[in-house]
Formats: C-alpha cells, structure tokens, sequence
C-alpha cells in the first residue's frame, strides 16, 4: 500500500517503520513542524510536507497519528473520496472521521513509545474498527501484516482499553516518578528501585496482579503504613495518594 502519514511523534515513528518493514511505502509524512516531518520523512524515504495543501490524493491509506484534540480538525482539512482513512487513537471515536472518506477506521496500538527506543511491533496488540464490513477486513489484514496480535473491537470497547492501558502504563510511570522523587530528596538513587520493578514487571507476565501483589497495604500492615504516612505529612499530595492507593489494596484484599 501507499500511505500517507500525518504526524511525526512516537506512535507515527514506529507505525511508519513497522509499515515499511512490511512492505508498504510511505510515500508523505505531513506535520506541523517542518524539522520533525523532514526528520521523520529522511527515516522512512519519504517526502516530507507542513501544508495540508500539499498532501498526495491518490494514497491507498492515510494515518491521522496525532494527538487526539486535533484529530478531526486535521481530518476536516483533507479532501478525499473513498481513500481508507484512519486514526490512531485509543480514546476518540470512529465517527471523528466521519464525512472526510466513506471508508474510515481507527488502528490503536496498546502500547507505549518513545522514538529513540526500538520496540518488537510484532508483539504489540493491534486494535482495529471500520465503518463497513470490507474497512474492518481491509484493517485488520493491515494490522495482522505487522501485529502477531491483532483484533477487532468496538470504539466503546476500545475506549475501556485505553482507559486499562492509563492505569497499567501512565499511572504506574508516574509513580516511578514520584519514587525517584522521594529518594532523591534523601540523596538516594533510583537505580535501587530497577531489580524490583523489572521484577514486578516479569510477574505481571506470569500471574494476575492481584496475586503478585506485595507491601504493607496486602498484609494489612497497620502500623508501616502509619509510619510511612508519618513521614509524609509534610507533603500533602503524596500523603493523600499514599492513603487512597494503600486503602484501596485493603480494600480489594480484605473484601468483607
């Protein structure tokens, strides 16, 4: 197929040399910062552009990777006919697109990325909706070319995917943060919380979360989490969130 790419971040990167690898040709990459397109356009020889104007109309697909507020303002520049047209998005629904082509989709890839670090794009699940019948056939064999774990589902099903993935990937990174934070206040390293959370991380593979669960909160453990909270009580933000994360492992654990 020839494709066209809108956008240059971390998802657009690593679809486009997924894409390639598989035989496809990306022919434009468009985007809003010229040194990114042309950045991006150099990695999978194509040409790169900053106008909407000047975007190919007679691509086979064409990929919105862009942040999810701009995909149907994006997409409402585009002039195409029956061109497959698709985002990338795990949260936005199919309908964005609707009126721009009578053929559109949404191809999600449930992972995280970052450009400068290479990822196995065969393993990563694929999630796939079309508006027809023959779209959804025509994403899905797109997706099982450069996914071992490609799927069908529903906007609404993706979107509670999404919502999983937050709570798995973005939350967690989040407190990894604030781990750091809190030992680099002490003038300790963070490379002491690696082995543990490879080590969590490994288990996730091989059991449920909720049975590799560890900690004070899974023991019920009432006087460490009171001195753990002692020693936050000058921060507020992490004294709250200590308490409700620490509450609801009780919770869960210890249902009545």
């Amino acid at each position: 197929m020839k494709i066209v790419l809108l956008g240059s971040g971390n998802v657009a990167t690593h679809l486009g040399l997924a894409l390639q690898k598989a035989g496809h040709e990306i022919i434009q990459v468009w985007s809003r910062d010229k040194a990114h397109a042309r950045e991006l356009a150099s990695l999978l020889n194509a040409e790169g552009v900053t106008d909407i104007a000047q975007i190919i109309l007679n691509a086979d697909l064409y990929i919105l990777a862009v942040k999810d507020d701009a995909i149907a303002s994006v997409a409402s520049q585009l002039s195409l006919t029956d061109q497959l047209l698709v985002h990338t998005s795990g949260s936005t629904g199919m309908n964005a697109l609707e009126g721009v082509s009578e053929r559109y989709g949404v191809i999600y890839p449930v992972q995280t990325f970052s450009k400068s670090k290479p990822l196995d794009f065969k393993i990563i699940p694929l999630a796939v909706e079309g508006n027809k019948p023959d779209v959804s056939k025509d994403l899905l064999h797109l997706a099982e070319g450069i996914s071992q774990n490609a799927m069908k589902l529903d906007s609404e099903k993706r979107k509670v995917l999404h919502i999983a993935a937050v709570f798995a990937c973005n939350f967690t990174n989040y407190l990894y943060t604030l781990s750091e934070q809190i030992l680099l206040k002490e003038g300790l390293d963070f490379n002491l919380m690696r082995p543990m959370i490879l080590e969590t991380a490994e288990k996730a593979q091989q059991f449920s979360p909720a049975d590799a669960q560890t900690g004070p909160g899974v023991r019920n453990d009432a006087e460490t989490m009171k001195k753990h909270l002692d020693y936050l009580k000058n921060d507020p933000e992490l004294h709250e969130l200590y308490l409700k994360l620490s509450q609801g492992i009780v919770n869960f654990h210890y249902k009545p």
